[in-house]
């Protein structure tokens, strides 16, 4: 009877730590609202999102994004978000700051934009993430202004150029000198290739003067010899000749 008892109690101890731990989500930021008229092709930073775990265990959370079921306003696409970072582990009572830029395209429509940055709890399984049903949003409102195709490309790159900053200066300068490198190549070997006409270069009177000789076998050099001595005797014969 004595076990049963201490059964019973420990079991009431437990249970409610079992049943009351919960996973909770909350958000520090309520509603950014950007001023500023916004143009197709940049890249805006927006202010942070805080995500908070409010519930009792600790749980893994991402960041999204979600809209109003019947929103008059425009809704930006899920891949113009750029969130740092999206998935993260939090234990109960710890918060994480979510850095958040948005990528306008090119021809992005202009007009007015709604939507919520979302935090939410998520469980890891086999098949995939599975969301829990509890979420905590802010709220986002920006314009996007008419701009053309070429201003779009335009401030592309200059916000690219400055949020990157400062790897594209990088990559400009090595650009840079790759390019110097193969025009100095190119320009010195048109240097080396352009000749004079009728001007035959030091190299080549070098290798004709330097011809070896070709040494000739006993009886050739003889009958050279001979000849030799035979043409000075009929011409010293001929001078004496001459002076008779």
């Amino acid at each position: 009877m004595k076990k049963i008892i201490f059964a019973l109690i420990f079991v009431a101890l437990i249970l409610p730590n079992a049943v009351f731990a919960r996973i909770g989500v909350g958000v520090g930021t309520g509603k950014i609202q950007v001023e500023d008229k916004l143009k197709p092709g940049i890249i805006y930073e927006l202010p942070s999102l805080i995500v908070v775990n409010t519930g009792d265990e600790g749980s893994d959370y991402e960041v999204n994004v979600s809209y109003h079921e019947k929103q008059p306003q425009l809704r930006p696409p899920q891949n113009w978000f750029i969130f740092s970072p999206q998935k993260f582990h939090l234990e109960p009572g710890e918060t994480q700051v979510v850095t958040i830029k948005l990528n306008l395209p090119v021809r992005a429509e202009p007009g007015d934009y709604f939507a919520y940055l979302e935090g939410h709890p998520f469980l890891k399984s086999v098949s995939g993430n599975t969301t829990i049903g509890i979420a905590a949003a802010a709220k986002l409102y920006f314009k996007v202004v008419p701009g053309n195709f070429l201003e779009g490309i335009y401030y592309k790159i200059i916000s690219f150029w400055k949020i990157y900053s400062p790897w594209p200066q990088r990559l400009f300068i090595l650009l840079v000198i790759g390019i110097a490198y193969l025009w100095v190549r190119k320009h010195f070997n048109i240097q080396i290739g352009l000749k004079k006409p009728g001007v035959t270069s030091p190299e080549h009177h070098t290798k004709s003067s330097l011809r070896p000789l070709r040494r000739l076998p006993r009886r050739e050099g003889f009958l050279q010899r001979q000849n030799k001595s035979s043409f000075s005797v009929s011409e010293n014969k001929s001078d004496k000749d001459e002076s008779e």
